[in-house]
């Protein structure tokens, strides 16, 4: 089957490309098929989700998944939560966004650093899809003073996994791919196709 990913991001294309690995699915990214971003005008991470699939869909006639990510941090009320990949201004800009938080928190003792990723992921059958799958994750840890580690994407250098002693981008990619938000809310994902099947 044919799937469009209502994303541009190659790093979530390679997560969820591993994750769907052994399943009879060719994930394709919407910029392979000429498609731009969806305007992400939702108030919360599933109506961001659902917005980016149905776009997808409707533009190439695929079924589509769509997603919608970000970290938490307790200390900012939340934020830079649905403004994640834009936190500092321009989208996507990992580094800016990264030296945007830690100057945030820069008074904010290790003691107060819990924060938490959450995604949201959505399937549509088609652009109309009535019912779509919904599906999420929480991965929960704290932020870090300064980055650790080469790997990953996006915050993943300044988010620390105490239960692993390693940041999300010290993390062996399978690994990171089986206990991260994405990687939780795809699982949950799988159950729902095969309860639907």
């Amino acid at each position: 089957m044919k799937l469009v990913l209502a994303s541009g991001n190659a790093g979530k294309l390679a997560e969820m490309r591993e994750i769907f690995d052994d399943l009879d699915i060719e994930l394709i990214a919407q910029g392979h098929l000429g498609v731009e971003d969806a305007e992400e005008t939702g108030a919360t991470f599933v109506e961001n989700a659902i917005l980016k699939a149905r776009h997808a869909a409707r533009a190439t006639g695929l079924p589509a998944i769509g997603d919608d990510s970000g970290i938490c941090v307790d200390a900012l009320g939340g934020a830079p939560g649905l403004l994640s990949a834009r936190y500092a201004g321009e989208h996507g800009n990992s580094g800016a966004n990264i030296t945007k938080l830690l100057g945030a928190m820069k008074n904010v003792p290790d003691s107060g650093r819990d924060a938490h990723f959450f995604c949201v992921i959505v399937w549509l059958r088609h652009a109309d899809d009535p019912a779509p799958l919904i599906a999420e994750g929480r991965w929960h840890g704290r932020i870090l003073n300064a980055p650790r580690g080469a790997s990953g994407f996006g915050y993943d250098p300044i988010f620390f996994d105490p239960q692993r002693n390693a940041s999300a981008a010290e993390l062996d990619p399978l690994e990171k791919n089986r206990i991260s938000h994405r990687g939780q809310a795809l699982a949950q994902l799988r159950e729902l196709l095969r309860s639907r099947s």
